[in-house]
Formats: C-alpha cells, sequence, structure tokens
C-alpha cells in the first residue's frame, strides 16, 4: 500500500495509506483504543523508511520480508527487528465490538 500506492504511482498521499491501514480498519470493526497514536491506546507501531519501503516478496518467496521496515512493536513490545522476529508475543485475539462510524 505505502510504497505501490502512495509513492511509486501517487494513488493518493502517504497520510492517507497509513489511515487506510490503521484508524479507518479499526474503526470499521469497532477495535477501540486502536489504530491511532493516542495516550492510553494500545501501542501497535512500525518504525519505517519512507524511502526505503518496498515489499519484495513474490509468488515463489511470498514469505520474504518488507525492505524499509526497522521495528515493529505490538501491544507496546517490541515484536521484529530487522531480519528477525522477537521472542516476545505480545499479540492477542480481538474481539469485535459494535462497528463505530468511519472517520
Amino acid at each position: 500500500m505505502l510504497g505501490h500506492y502512495a509513492q511509486d504511482i501517487g494513488l493518493f498521499s502517504i497520510e492517507e495509506a497509513l489511515r487506510k491501514m490503521t484508524s479507518l480498519p479499526a474503526n470499521r470493526f469497532g477495535l477501540h483504543e486502536r489504530g491511532v497514536v493516542a495516550r492510553g491506546y494500545w501501542a501497535d507501531l512500525v518504525l519505517f523508511d519512507a524511502l526505503t519501503l518496498s515489499d519484495v516478496a513474490s509468488y515463489t518467496d511470498p514469505q520474504r520480508p518488507a525492505t524499509g521496515i526497522h521495528a515493529v512493536w505490538v501491544n507496546g513490545t517490541l515484536a521484529y527487528c530487522p531480519g528477525e522476529a522477537c521472542p516476545d508475543r505480545a499479540g492477542r485475539f480481538l474481539a469485535r465490538d459494535t462497528p463505530s462510524p468511519v472517520n
């Protein structure tokens, strides 16, 4: 989404791409306290370099990680560093609440 649609073909801005991948689905699926960076919300964050971010997976190598991603935090716990998953697993099942209006 970020590399191809926002950067390569310019279909929408990087800010709009991020909204489409974060707050928009969180609101649509009723995932409260997720999808935006705010005090008291769950910290699911990705540290990336927009200039080098690229999906390099292919049909023959579908699990190849994207380039340009430096770290991933799930629920405030470091879950990924370049080239490797961290041993801590902080993810959990998210039950769907009543859907909120899409912002």
